[in-house]
């Protein structure tokens, strides 16, 4: 498994990673292997039901829900971008992966988990207005203030995002090329170069303050004037309308960041951490939002539940 080596660095022409699945329990990776694959149906299922529900009911031609098409949209590419390479190594048990393929995968994996990051930012706009300022909603959110908002997430995300590969690329990896997880992320790649990581490592924590953590502390001053204003109306019931529009958002928050802060904890500060510790908390982080997102959406906004029994009705008749 280990790396061609010209003199005293690794060739990358010829380079290729060993992707791991989880420690300890590599005889049960094919029993594993259901779960898994239940996992990327409900994820790729719900979000697919959810983006054509949007589509075809007039009801749901709101921006609250277009920001939810969007996050849907991005959750499905986060379930494909880890899919081929996770049923590989637990359905297949093909472990091996070219590096420039690796780098295509990180890549896409940051980058649709900073999009979906922007994406809860937008939402938590769009529950802001609809609280605080009702009377202006409709000409504040525009189809083209969406659909600018939608593209300038996507645009930050390649934009912030694209030197990583070439960061990475320039490294030498000359001691072991086994990776931590079944798929291709910065922090666990770059642990494997025998060259000064700084630069990737202080680019790494840039791009995570200034992109997540910046989504973060907006997204709760949001909260914070939305309680202000909810708490102003006189009426309980009124209070308890509003809020309970904001509660499928806020789950939605809760299921992506805490878990991103967990493996970018582990992975930072958590060098004595178990390894399975590792892979569970990226799992957890990579595959949990995907499949809890749509079932969120489903179960809290009645105008979904009702447009998909209508959309599954028409199937029917």
């Amino acid at each position: 498994m280990g790396l061609v080596s010209l003199g005293s660095e690794a060739s990358h022409v010829s380079a290729s990673f060993f992707l791991t699945g989880i420690p300890g329990l590599e005889s049960s990776h094919a029993w594993l292997a259901g779960p898994l694959c239940v996992m990327y149906a409900v994820a790729l299922g719900g979000n697919a039901v959810i983006l054509q529900a949007v589509r075809v009911e007039p009801s749901l031609h709101e921006p609250m829900y277009y920001f939810l098409s969007m996050l849907s949209f991005s959750d499905v590419a986060m379930s494909m971008a880890t899919l081929p390479t996770v049923l590989r190594t637990f359905c297949l048990n093909a472990h091996n992966i070219p590096f420039d393929a690796c780098l295509i995968q990180m890549f896409l994996i940051h980058s649709f988990s900073m999009m979906e990051s922007g994406i809860l930012l937008a939402m938590s706009f769009d529950r802001y207005v609809a609280i605080c300022d009702p009377l202006r909603y409709a000409t504040v959110l525009t189809s083209e203030v969406i659909v600018g908002m939608g593209l300038a997430v996507a645009a930050r995300s390649f934009i912030t995002l694209f030197p990583l590969p070439f960061l990475f690329k320039r490294l030498p990896i000359c001691r072991s090329n086994v990776l931590s997880h079944s798929y291709c992320l910065h922090p666990d790649m770059m642990k494997l170069a025998c060259a000064d990581i700084t630069i990737n490592s202080i680019y790494g924590l840039f791009v995570l303050v200034s992109t997540f953590g910046m989504d973060m502390v907006f997204i709760f001053l949001s909260y914070v004037l939305i309680l202000h204003s909810v708490m102003a109306i006189a009426s309980q019931e009124e209070r308890l309308k509003a809020l309970n529009t904001c509660v499928s958002h806020i789950l939605a928050v809760l299921v992506f960041y805490v878990p991103m802060i967990g493996v970018s904890t582990v992975h930072r500060f958590g060098k004595h951490v178990p390894r399975y510790v590792h892979v569970l908390m990226s799992n957890i982080y990579l595959f949990v939002p995907p499949v809890l997102n749509p079932l969120i959406y489903s179960a809290k906004t009645k105008e979904i539940r009702r447009a998909i029994v209508r959309m599954f009705h028409r199937m029917k008749t």
